[in-house]
């Protein structure tokens, strides 16, 4: 058999694929995908429509823990969550509980720091819903 010749491109990257320590060029094409791995607590934040969602950031910025008690309640109106295989009522008590944390640790500034990153990430929930990009991200 004789070797076959290569275009000047394909020399060229094949040679530019030899030179990198890593071993892949850096026109490869190789897709890297993240996930993002939540807690229970975390999951069971629903995905509410967008005004509901600001309502509940507007809520928890200025009574920690109220937006999340609030938003425990579309969950059992029918909001989505990244807690598919969990009962509704099972996730209305995580969000409960997750109330309850920031209502009890807001005395040391910890409860309203968490109320208010929570109020932050049902917004974010709601853009995504909103927008029609896929729960996991």
């Amino acid at each position: 058999m004789e070797p076959s010749h290569k275009d000047p491109e394909t020399a060229a990257a094949a040679a530019a694929a030899a030179a990198d320590p890593r071993g892949a060029s850096s026109s490869s094409g190789v897709v890297v995908q993240v996930r993002e791995k939540k807690g229970p607590l975390r999951a069971a934040i629903p995905y509410m429509p967008f005004p509901v969602a600001v309502i509940c950031l507007f809520l928890n910025t200025f009574v920690p823990g109220l937006g999340t008690f609030v938003s425990a309640f579309t969950v059992l109106c029918g909001a989505r969550t990244d807690l598919p295989d969990r009962h509704v009522c099972c996730v209305f008590w995580l969000n409960v509980a997750a109330a309850l944390i920031q209502v009890l640790t807001a005395i040391v500034m910890v409860g309203w720091i968490m109320s208010i990153f929570w109020g932050m990430d049902m917004v974010i929930l709601a853009s995504y819903k909103e927008q029609g990009i896929p729960q996991q991200l």
